[in-house]
C-alpha cells in the first residue's frame, strides 16, 4: 500500500510540473505557431535567416542584363516568409546562376524542410559545371536557415534565372537586408 501511495504522489508530482512547463511557455510559441501556419503546410521558415552579410558565393556572376538594376525598387509577389509578400524591395545584387528549390533535414534534427526557396548552384558543396536535376542530391553550403548548412538535400526543382539579393520591410516592421534570394519573376514594378 505505502508503494501505490508513494507512486501516486510521483506520478502527480510529474504532472503537475509538466503543467507548470506549459503554462510558462511564453507568446513566442504561439506566435511562430501562427507564422508558420501562414505558410505552405510543407514549409518551416521560423528558423529563416532572413538577413544576410552581403557576401557572395565565390564564382557568382553579376548579371548582365538584368530587369532590376542595383538601386532599383521592386514589389516581391511571394511569400517565403510571413510578411514579405508585397513588400517593397530595394535591388542590393542581380545574378545571372541556376536557383533551386530544395527539400532537407536539419542538420540539428527536426522536421523536414520541404520546397525550400532558394539556394543557387554556387551554394551547393562541390557543384559540378552542370545544372543540377529534380531529384539530384546535394550538400548545402548555406545557412539561410538553422540547420541547413552541410545538409543533404534533394533538389525539387532547378531553374536558369537571374537572382536578386534584396532590403525590404516586413509588414510587422522588421527590416530585412540582404535577402538571399529572390528570383526574377517573383518581383515586379512598382
Amino acid at each position: 500500500m505505502k508503494w501505490n501511495k508513494k507512486l501516486g504522489v510521483m506520478t502527480m508530482a510529474l504532472s503537475l510540473s509538466g503543467l507548470l512547463v506549459a503554462c510558462g511557455e511564453d507568446d513566442t510559441t504561439d506566435n511562430n505557431t501562427h507564422m508558420n501556419d501562414q505558410m505552405e503546410e510543407t514549409m518551416d521558415h521560423g528558423d529563416m535567416d532572413m538577413s544576410g552579410s552581403g557576401d557572395v558565393p565565390a564564382g557568382l556572376q553579376d548579371a548582365e542584363n538584368p530587369t532590376f538594376n542595383v538601386g532599383d525598387q521592386a514589389v516581391i509577389s511571394e511569400a517565403h516568409m510571413p510578411g514579405m509578400e508585397g513588400a517593397e524591395a530595394t535591388i542590393v545584387g542581380a545574378y545571372d546562376t541556376v536557383v533551386y528549390s530544395i527539400s532537407y533535414d536539419p542538420m540539428h534534427g527536426g522536421e523536414r524542410v520541404r520546397d525550400h526557396k532558394w539556394i543557387i548552384h554556387e551554394e551547393i558543396v562541390d557543384a559540378k559545371a552542370d545544372a543540377y536535376e529534380p531529384g539530384d542530391e546535394v550538400t548545402v553550403d548555406a545557412e539561410h536557415m538553422n540547420g541547413m548548412g552541410g545538409a543533404t538535400a534533394t533538389i525539387d526543382s532547378s531553374e536558369e534565372t537571374t537572382v536578386y539579393m534584396v532590403d525590404f520591410e516586413l509588414d510587422n516592421g522588421e527590416r530585412v537586408t540582404n535577402h538571399k534570394w529572390v528570383t526574377e519573376d517573383e518581383l515586379s514594378a512598382e
